[in-house]
This record gives structure tokens, C-alpha cells and sequence, in this order.
């Protein structure tokens, strides 16, 4: 066997540079003096006899071997917190997981997928925290593409070609408005062309699924108002400042008090499937294992059972 000369430690290092752009707050950020933070990028450097930055003022940027090192040392250091995570107790496991979760999924299905997976588990283990990171979902897509996240939870389709998807349910988007705002801008097809659309930002798998949808029949919006999140459209729905798009979880209460209600338009159903990620070819953990053959069986955000 080949002997090693590279160290995790250095790997670290150059990460942790890479992301913050100086040996100084690389050092804070990994608890290293910066001298020794900079002897260790250039042990580094020298033993793959490569230059990694680029040194612009007192910025270190990647060059293009820099680059093309980053992913693979990221891949290497998230095994490594895999082998460390499996020496833990099966509690402990549990606990440690990195979820990240889309804003819908975040709202309406975390917490039973949490309350499911976790039951009574942590409160036997003296230390224990669970994270779970939430953003659109090409944001998502990006934290488990970087090893930032063990797993994504995510609403709509993704296009990275380094994660394999799966779906786990179902959910419906409808168009809404109040009462006297889905009346006048949501009779017709026309109406809806003409209509005020409060709609969620580029990278928003509900605006993906519903662009797919409302191109074809309404055309380009010809006015609209981007908000970034589902609260926010929600809400200004709610203030009859226009039609939104959203997940009928996010607006079932809306809906049975008559706040809101669908449009008459002629609309096709509008669904989507939630999809779990993972980076391709990455073993789960058991804790991620059970974590994800849990999921089918989540079959409504409460965790009601299919």
C-alpha cells in the first residue's frame, strides 16, 4: 500500500481557507494560530508540489487546481465525520444528522418527520443536537452537494448531477386569492394574464412547478411581485394584493375560514412530488438509513400513516 502523506488536519485547513479567503479567519474558524495555519497550506502546497490560491492583497482565491481540489477534499473530510459518527452510540447518531429542508417541507414536514424518527431516543442521551438547515431548494441542493449536509428534503425537481433523488410524497399547489381578488383577476385564463402574481424567487421549486404550469396557458407574468418566502406570499395574499401559487398545506386553515379560495379558472391539478437527496455514491450511515425508510411512510405533513 502506498503511504499517505497528506493529513486530514491539512485538508481541514485548506477547506476552511478556501471558504473563508485568508489564513487569519481560517485560523479562527478551525481554533489555529494563523502562523501555523499558513506553515500547513504550504506543507500542503509543497508536498502536492501545486499552487492552490491565487494571492490578491491579503485575499487568497482559488486558482484552478485550487478548484479542482475542493470537492474532492470536502468528500474526504465528510467521510471521515461518517467514520467518526459511526463510532457514536445509535442515540448520538440519531441526533447528529444534518437535515436540510426546503421551506415548505421545513414548515409542513419536519417536525413530523423529526418527532417520528427521533420518539423518545434523545432523551436517553446526556449530550445530543440536531440541526436542520432550511433554504429554497437549489440552496439545499448545494449544501448536500458540498457535504454540508447529510440530506436534503426538498419539494421540487433538482438539477445537479452529483445527487441521486427519490421521492416521498405528494403535494398539491393551487392558486389563491381573497374572495374579491380570485373573483376579479381569477375567473378566466385572460383574467389570469392580466392578474397580479405574488410569486417566490428564482430557485424556488414552487415558482419552478408553477411556471411550468402557468407558462403555457397565461404566458409571461406581466406583473408581479417576488417574495422569498412562503409566509411572506401567504400573507400578502391574505392582504389581497394578489393570486399566489402555494402548497395547499401552506393555506388549508386560510381556505376552510374563506379567507382565501381557489380560482375558477380552468387550471390543470397542479402536484409536485417531495424528494429526499443524497450526494451519489455516498453510503448512509444506519441513522441516515432508518431516516430515510421512514419517510414513505409519512404519507400527510402530520405523520399520519398511509
Amino acid at each position: 500500500m502506498d503511504v499517505l502523506h497528506l493529513t486530514l488536519r491539512q485538508l481541514q485547513i485548506f477547506v476552511a481557507v478556501a471558504r473563508s479567503g485568508s489564513t487569519t479567519a481560517a485560523a479562527e474558524a478551525i481554533a489555529l494560530s494563523q502562523s501555523a495555519t499558513s506553515a500547513a497550506l504550504q506543507e500542503l502546497e509543497r508536498l502536492l508540489s501545486l499552487r492552490l490560491f491565487d494571492r490578491v492583497g491579503k485575499r487568497l482565491l482559488l486558482n484552478d487546481n485550487g478548484r479542482a481540489l475542493l470537492p474532492r477534499a470536502e468528500a474526504l473530510l465528510a467521510g471521515a465525520g461518517d467514520i467518526e459518527r459511526l463510532a457514536q452510540e445509535s442515540d448520538a447518531q440519531r441526533a447528529a444528522l444534518r437535515i436540510g429542508a426546503s421551506l415548505t417541507v421545513a414548515d409542513h414536514g419536519v417536525p413530523a418527520v423529526l418527532a417520528a424518527f427521533l420518539g423518545d431516543r434523545p432523551r436517553a442521551a446526556p449530550h445530543w443536537q440536531t440541526t436542520v438547515t432550511v433554504g429554497n431548494t437549489a440552496q439545499i441542493c448545494a449544501g448536500v452537494a458540498s457535504h454540508a449536509l447529510d440530506i436534503g428534503l426538498i419539494e421540487g425537481p433538482h438539477h445537479d448531477a452529483s445527487l441521486v433523488a427519490q421521492p416521498w410524497l405528494e403535494d398539491e399547489l393551487v392558486v389563491v386569492g381573497t374572495p374579491a381578488v380570485a373573483a376579479a383577476q381569477g375567473s378566466t385564463l385572460a383574467d389570469l394574464a392580466e392578474a397580479v402574481w405574488l410569486l417566490r424567487e428564482t430557485g424556488s421549486a414552487t415558482r419552478e412547478i408553477s411556471d411550468q404550469a402557468l407558462a403555457p396557458r397565461i404566458g409571461p407574468y406581466r406583473r408581479r411581485i417576488e417574495l422569498g418566502s412562503n409566509a411572506a406570499l401567504r400573507q400578502a395574499a391574505l392582504a389581497g394584493l394578489g393570486l399566489a401559487c402555494l402548497s395547499r398545506r401552506v393555506v388549508a386553515e386560510d381556505l376552510a375560514r374563506g379567507q382565501l379560495q381557489t380560482v375558477a379558472a380552468p387550471l390543470p391539478r397542479i402536484s409536485r412530488q417531495w424528494h429526499w437527496v443524497l450526494q451519489a455514491g455516498r453510503q448512509p450511515t444506519p441513522a441516515l438509513a432508518a431516516l430515510i425508510a421512514l419517510l414513505p411512510t409519512l404519507a400527510q405533513a402530520d405523520g399520519t400513516p398511509p
